[in-house]
C-alpha cells in the first residue's frame, strides 16, 4: 500500500468505520425490533435467537476466509464485494414474508459482512504503521460501536413504532452504497506479500464446528438428549479435525501457531467471553423491558442509552490509554465493572428497580467501552504485516462466536426456566442464570486481562511473530530496513 497523508489516512478510517457502522447498528436495531418481530411472525423464543445466530454462525464461519482471500485477492475489491452483498441482503430482509425466509435473508447478510469488518480491519493495519497511531484509530473504531449501540436502540426503536420493524433494515441502504462510492475513489488496493492458498477443508470444519455446536445449544430446551448430543458429537469431531488437519498444510485457514502468543490467545478467549456478555444482555434486557414492563420499542431504547453513551465515550479513551499504556488497564477496567453489572443483575435482581437497572446498565457500558480497543490492537499487534487480514479475522471471528455463543447458551437457560402462561411472573428468575453467566463473562475478561499482558505474555508475542515470518517477508523487511526508498 503506497505511504498516504494523514488527512488521507483518516479518511479511509473513516470509510472503514461507516463499514463496522452498519454491521453494528444491524444487531443494536435488531434486538430492539425482536419482541415486535416475535408478534408478527409468531415466532418462539428459539426462532428469535435464529434471527441473531444465523447471522453470526454464517458471519463467524466465514469471517477467517474472508481476511485470507482479501489477503490474496485484494482488500479493497473484497470489501467492496462486501458492501454490495450486506446491502442486498438488508433489502431482501425488509421483504421477507415469514420467519424462515428472514432467517435465510440474515445468512445473505451474513456473507457480505464477513467481508467487511475483518478485511477493513487490515486495511487500517496497513494504512496506520505506527503503534500509537494504529492504538488511537482502533479506539475511533471502537467509538463506531458505541455509536451503534447508542443510535441503535433510539433509531430502531423510533422506526419500529412509527413504520414497523421492515424498515430497520433499510437503513443500511444509504449508508453502504456511500460507503461503496467512497471506498472506488479513496481506499488503494492493498494485498499480502505472499499469497495464501484456500483451505476447503478447512473451512468445512469451521462451519460444521460452529453450526453443530449452535444448534445443539439453541434447540436443547425443546429437543431430545439423543439429538443434542448427536451435534455435540459431531461439532467434537469437527474440532479434532481441525487440530489434527490445520498443523499438517503449509498455509492452514487457520494457523494454529498464532496460539502461541499468550497475548492473542488472550485476546481471544476475552473476545469470546466479552461479546457473549453483550449479545445475552442485550437479548435479555430487550426481552424484559418489552415483553415485561410492557414498553415501547422507543422507551425500551432510551432506558439502554447510558449504556450505549459510556460506551461510545470510553472506546476511544480506551483507545488512547492502550496507546500509552498497554492492555492490560483497559482489560481490567474492563473485567471488574463487566463482572459488577452481572452480579447486580443475578443476585440482586437489579431490573426490578429503575435505579438499581441504571445502574447496572452504567457499569456495564463502561466495561463493553473499555475492552474492544485492547482486543483488537492485541490481536494485530507485533503480528507480521503480510498476515495482518488472517490475524484480524481471528479477532473478528472470536467476537461472533461470542455473539453466537451467548444468545444460543442464555436464551436456552431462559426458555428452559420460562413458563408461557406466567411469561411476566417468571422472566426474572428464569433469567438469572443467564445473569450469572454474563458475569462469569466479566470474570474471564478480568483474569486473562491480567495473566496476558505482563512481560513473559509480550515475550510470547515477539517470539511467535518471529516463527509467523516466512523468510521472503524477512528478506523483504531487511532490505526495506538498509534501504528506505525500497518500500
Amino acid at each position: 500500500m503506497p505511504e498516504l497523508s494523514h488527512r488521507h489516512r483518516m479518511l479511509v478510517l473513516a470509510i472503514c468505520c461507516m463499514s463496522l457502522l452498519i454491521v453494528s447498528l444491524d444487531v443494536t436495531v435488531l434486538n430492539v425490533a425482536l419482541p415486535s418481530m416475535q408478534q408478527e411472525l409468531h415466532a418462539s423464543v428459539a426462532g428469535m435467537q435464529w434471527t441473531i445466530d444465523a447471522y453470526t454462525l454464517v458471519l463467524a464461519s466465514l469471517l477467517m476466509l474472508a481476511g485470507s482471500t482479501a489477503d490474496r485477492v485484494g482488500r479493497r475489491k473484497v470489501f467492496m464485494t462486501g458492501l454490495v452483498l450486506f446491502t442486498i441482503g438488508s433489502v431482501l430482509c425488509s421483504l421477507a414474508p415469514n420467519l424462515d425466509t428472514l432467517i435465510v435473508f440474515r445468512m445473505v447478510q451474513a456473507v457480505g459482512g464477513s467481508m467487511l469488518n475483518p478485511v477493513a480491519m487490515s486495511i487500517i493495519t496497513n494504512t496506520f504503521t505506527d503503534p500509537r497511531e494504529r492504538a488511537r484509530a482502533i479506539g475511533v473504531w471502537g467509538a463506531v460501536v458505541g455509536i451503534s449501540m447508542a443510535a441503535g436502540p433510539l433509531v430502531g426503536g423510533l422506526l419500529v413504532d412509527t413504520v414497523g420493524w421492515r424498515s430497520i433494515f433499510w437503513i443500511n441502504l444509504p449508508v453502504g452504497l456511500a460507503a461503496l462510492l467512497l471506498t472506488l475513489r479513496f481506499v488503494p488496493e492493498s494485498r499480502a506479500p505472499k499469497a495464501r492458498r484456500p483451505d476447503p477443508v478447512g473451512q468445512l470444519l469451521v462451519i460444521a464446528l460452529l453450526g453443530s455446536l449452535t444448534y445443539a445449544i439453541i434447540e436443547a430446551p425443546t429437543s431430545g438428549i439423543v439429538h443434542t448430543l448427536s451435534f455435540g458429537a459431531v461439532a467434537l469431531a469437527a474440532l479434532l479435525g481441525l487440530l489434527r488437519y490445520e498443523p499438517r498444510r503449509d498455509e492452514p485457514l487457520i494457523d494454529l501457531r498464532f496460539f502461541r502468543s499468550v497475548p492473542f490467545s488472550g485476546a481471544t478467549v476475552i473476545a469470546v467471553s466479552a461479546f457473549a456478555a453483550l449479545s445475552g444482555f442485550l437479548f435479555l434486557s430487550t426481552l424484559y423491558l418489552q415483553n415485561v414492563r410492557g414498553l415501547n420499542a422507543l422507551h425500551a431504547g432510551l432506558w439502554m442509552l447510558p449504556m450505549a453513551f459510556l460506551c461510545f465515550v470510553c472506546a476511544p479513551v480506551s483507545g488512547r490509554l492502550v496507546g500509552n499504556r498497554g492492555p492490560r488497564p483497559s482489560l481490567l477496567i474492563a473485567g471488574v465493572t463487566m463482572t459488577v453489572s452481572g452480579v447486580l443483575f443475578a443476585a440482586f435482581e437489579a431490573e426490578t428497580s429503575n435505579v438499581t437497572l441504571v445502574i447496572g446498565y452504567v457499569f456495564f457500558g463502561i466495561g463493553f467501552g473499555f475492552v474492544n480497543a485492547p482486543i483488537t490492537n492485541t490481536a494485530v499487534s507485533g503480528m507480521p504485516r503480510a498476515q495482518a487480514g488472517v490475524a484480524a479475522a481471528v479477532a473478528s471471528t472470536s467476537r461472533q462466536i461470542g455473539g453466537t455463543l451467548g444468545v444460543a447458551v442464555i436464551g436456552a437457560a431462559l426458555a428452559s426456566g420460562i413458563q408461557a402462561s406466567a411469561y411476566r411472573d417468571t422472566f426474572v428468575a428464569a433469567s438469572r442464570p443467564g445473569w450469572w453467566i454474563i458475569t462469569a463473562c466479566g470474570v474471564a475478561v478480568l483474569v486473562l486481562g491480567w495473566l496476558s499482558s505482563g512481560r513473559r505474555a509480550r515475550a510470547s508475542a515477539e517470539d511467535t511473530a518471529r516463527l509467523l515470518e516466512s523468510p521472503e517477508i524477512r528478506d523483504t523487511a531487511g532490505v526495506r530496513a538498509q534501504d528506505p526508498s525500497a518500500a
